[in-house]
């Protein structure tokens, strides 16, 4: 029989946000406890899943939003781990400093304590998707949470698109990598051009799963969030598609990309040893010749 670090349970709470900030806490703790009512052991909610995405434009009100880490937040998440004894990812706007604030993951333990932290690297800067405006990029590394379910390597949406980050978290120990995501269509956009979107998020995620032989698991956002008033945009349709793969990219569970759904599948992580065996490019890496990736481009 498997022990809990070779068979995990990992459920996903894909949510559709409101205006309401109670309301969003009381979504979350609602799919929470289904998860865990239906055996999830790991329980990730998506990226900013407190309140609206406020990134679509720059507005120092917005500010107002971020908390410490430990703050109410923290505080409300980890007495339902504890209650609950899941280990739980939540994501939010976190207040380092005055004037300094980051996009951070925090893992809870069974017991409650956050195990760690995760402050995202990759920070974007594109239409409707204003993070640098918000956003200090992450100094704690690619470094897995210690987790009683294992080590998670958490990543925030951006960073998915990195093979090197999911590398160095696999080098570091990661069982399993586990992207918090809000992403989304602009509408305007031809139907064509959006399921390449959407395919593309797909395969790139389930290459780095392949590629470090580790199951990969995204939770996204969905529903249509309008953009504020004051500008001319479209707002965002968050395409939700939140999933999880084995360690061959193989899909073992998807969610829709227009309803809310939650998300509970068992992976194997036994697995890794077998496939790595097979596909030992960790073996067969020249880290001698990679010297040249520390370089912003090519010659």
């Amino acid at each position: 029989m498997m022990n809990f670090r070779e068979e995990l349970t990992i459920g996903l709470v894909q949510q559709h946000n409101t205006a309401s900030l109670e309301a969003n806490r009381r979504r979350s703790e609602a799919g929470i406890r289904d998860c865990v009512a239906r055996g999830a052991q790991v329980v990730a909610l998506s990226e900013l899943h407190g309140s609206l995405y406020f990134c679509q434009t720059e507005d120092v009100r917005q500010f107002e939003l971020a908390e410490p880490v430990p703050g109410p937040s923290t505080q409300f998440f980890g007495a339902l781990a504890a209650e609950l004894q899941v280990v739980l990812v939540c994501s939010l706007f976190e207040r380092r400093a005055a004037g300094l604030y980051h996009n951070t993951a925090v893992v809870f333990d069974r017991d409650g304590r956050i195990a760690g932290k995760y402050r995202k690297m990759h920070i974007p800067d594109d239409p409707a998707f204003y993070e640098k405006f918000y956003f200090t990029p992450g100094d704690l590394g690619y470094t897995p949470v210690p987790t009683s379910a294992g080590n998670i390597g958490v990543l925030v949406c951006w960073d998915q698109w990195f093979p090197e980050a999911a590398r160095l978290m696999a080098m570091n120990g990661a069982d399993l990598l586990l992207y918090p995501t809000a992403i989304g269509w602009d509408m305007t956009e031809p139907a064509d051009e959006r399921r390449r979107q959407l395919d593309a998020w797909h395969t790139i995620q389930r290459a780095h799963a392949i590629a470090n032989g580790i199951p990969v698991a995204a939770i996204n956002r969905v529903g249509m969030e309008a953009a504020p008033a004051e500008t001319d945009g479209s707002g965002i349709h968050f395409w939700g598609g939140s999933f999880v793969c084995g360690q061959q990219g193989e899909m073992l569970a998807e969610a829709p990309t227009d309803a809310e759904q939650n998300i509970v599948v068992t992976v194997d992580l036994a697995r890794t040893e077998t496939v790595r065996r097979i596909w030992p490019f960790f073996r067969d890496r020249r880290a001698d010749s990679y010297a040249a990736l520390t370089q912003k481009f090519g010659k």
